[in-house]
């Protein structure tokens, strides 16, 4: 029997139709459970629920024309679970479903909304480090009925770099590939949104490629939906940071104490007029400016953060319930769900089930 305190691994290997029918297999339960929309799922602007599948046949016939993968290893994933295939796309489609806070998000049928995908990062390097590592630590916060269907896979696709991502079924939320390349973030609220590639996809699409200047363009594809704030970092110490939205984007990179932190809202001034979600950007914003002052306190010593420093940051309680490790309130039912912190330069990642201040460290190493 597994240890329910550790996140699984699953270990895919095959084409992409034969992975994601790996992965329907394994996950079928969390995948079942995402794509049963009940009376609770609420769509974007008023739609019936008929109208919201009609409109996600919209979306996954524009990907299939430009990113065909995508499209058919999902739809290994649906014949392996038993479902149907549009329901699994609308599932990837956060761009669809509301994005109202509170109660009424934690009671949907399903896994959308402002309690999915509220995520916390910091990034430190040179000068900060100890040894010149370069560092990324993330906090993932979901609803916590979520945690539960969370796991890690390991892809050995044909023709692609392997991979590890942590993540509910297909759907990933960060991950790493062999070239060296680690991809972490955090769910936006543009105004911008569109037709187009979900940018839950593009994150899939974005670990095929062996540099940063390809996952960055990958991220910011010309036919995206939307973006969100995604960080990309690699062995040889190279760190971006992409504020982004359909339309729009702008990069950053550490400062010059080596130290980078984001949340869930937009802070560079050509993207302010882009936040669709004011109210929460106000709350997000506790989380920046702690995560911030933290790494300035580290920093303030040269070569003094390390991993365990950083999984401490993670595990900080101030200004609850908006810390960086979130526990559920019985107002708000959001948790850090899972969290990591990768040493890019060594390629080594140490990740956990829940709170960082009360899991167990697990390790996956290329």
């Amino acid at each position: 029997m597994s240890d329910p305190r550790l996140l699984p691994v699953l270990r895919v290997r095959g084409s992409h139709r034969e992975v994601g029918q790996q992965i329907g297999e394994s996950c079928a339960a969390a995948i079942r459970a995402v794509v049963e929309f009940g009376p609770g799922s609420v769509p974007r602007d008023g739609r019936t629920m008929a109208e919201q599948l009609a409109l996600a046949a919209e979306y996954r016939e524009f990907t299939a024309q430009r990113l065909p993968y995508l499209v058919d290893e999902l739809d290994g994933v649906a014949e392996a679970a038993g479902v149907d295939p549009v329901h699994v796309f609308a599932a990837s489609i956060e761009e669809i479903w509301s994005s109202d806070d509170g109660p009424a998000a934690a009671a949907r049928g399903s896994a959308f909304g402002a309690e999915r995908g509220r995520c916390s990062d910091l990034v430190a390097g040179p000068p900060a480090t100890e040894g010149g590592a370069l560092l990324v630590a993330h906090n993932n916060d979901l609803d916590a009925k979520v945690e539960p269907g969370l796991g890690a896979i390991d892809w050995n696709v044909d023709g692609e770099p392997r991979m590890f991502t942590i993540g509910t079924g297909p759907w990933v939320s960060v991950g790493w590939n062999a070239a060296g390349i680690a991809l972490s973030g955090n769910e936006l609220a543009p105004n911008d949104n569109r037709i187009g590639i979900p940018r839950l996809l593009l994150v899939r699409e974005q670990l095929r490629h062996t540099t940063v200047a390809g996952a960055t363009a990958a991220a910011l594809h010309p036919n995206r939906a939307s973006a969100y704030n995604t960080i990309f970092a690699d062995r040889d110490g190279v760190v971006v940071n992409i504020e982004g939205s359909a339309t729009d984007s702008t990069t950053t990179t550490l400062s010059g104490a080596g130290t980078l932190a984001h949340t869930n809202h937009y802070v560079c001034e050509s993207m302010l007029g882009y936040e669709d979600d004011h109210a929460y950007a106000e709350l997000s914003a506790i989380r920046l400016r702690r995560g911030t002052d933290l790494l300035d306190e580290a920093s303030a010593g040269p070569g003094s953060i390390t991993r365990e420093r950083l999984i401490a940051m993670l595990s900080d309680h101030e200004n609850s319930p908006d810390s960086l490790c979130r526990h559920p309130t019985p107002e708000r039912s959001t948790k850090t769900v899972f969290w990591c912190v990768t040493d890019v330069t060594a390629g080594v990642i140490t990740f956990g089930r829940g709170n960082p201040c009360e899991s167990v460290p697990q390790l996956f190493e290329f």
